[in-house]
């Protein structure tokens, strides 16, 4: 047996904060704004594995109305969401997700967030597939305003192999 899950987060880009995708800090001028560190792609990737476990969603779990949330890095997140998906009796098959942001170009830390969303999940990495795209210069990532995420995750009742 197998569900499947998606999940989708944007942020504002500001000046005067840290700019984290996918736990790596990106030399930036802006960061994203949020209650949290704000990385869109950890939070997309929670919402995808709680949406496949149907366990709710980022914000059920950890609410920006809660100040023990504030500042919290996002591999916090996304090890609960690992702890809730296991707990509720499924594994994780694989993550899908790309980010859309116009600026600044994040193939060179792709590797990275793949190494580091395969070892916060403690899954392969031939697990985890990230990849980043550009809208063209439309819509609000075009513009240079915020940046996005989408993951999808698959959850199996039993180990692949």
């Amino acid at each position: 047996m197998f569900r499947v899950g998606q999940g989708y987060d944007v942020h504002r880009l500001e000046p005067g904060r840290d700019l984290w995708i996918g736990g790596v800090q990106i030399p930036f001028p802006k960061g994203l704004s949020g209650h949290s560190d704000a990385d869109v792609l950890l939070h997309a990737i929670c919402d995808a594995l709680l949406g496949a476990a149907a366990a709710g969603d980022i914000g059920f779990h950890f609410p920006d109305s809660d100040s023990a949330h504030k500042g919290r890095k996002s591999r916090e997140f996304l090890q609960r969401v690992r702890d809730v998906v296991l707990t509720s009796g499924w594994l994780i098959g694989n993550i899908d997700a790309t980010v859309v942001a116009e600026k600044p170009k994040l193939m060179p830390y792709i590797d990275e967030m793949r190494s580091n969303v395969a070892a916060i999940l403690q899954i392969e990495l031939s697990q985890v597939s990230i990849k980043a795209t550009t809208t063209e210069g439309l819509g609000l990532t075009g513009r240079g305003e915020g940046i996005a995420a989408l993951a999808v995750a698959m959850l199996t009742s039993e180990p692949f192999g």
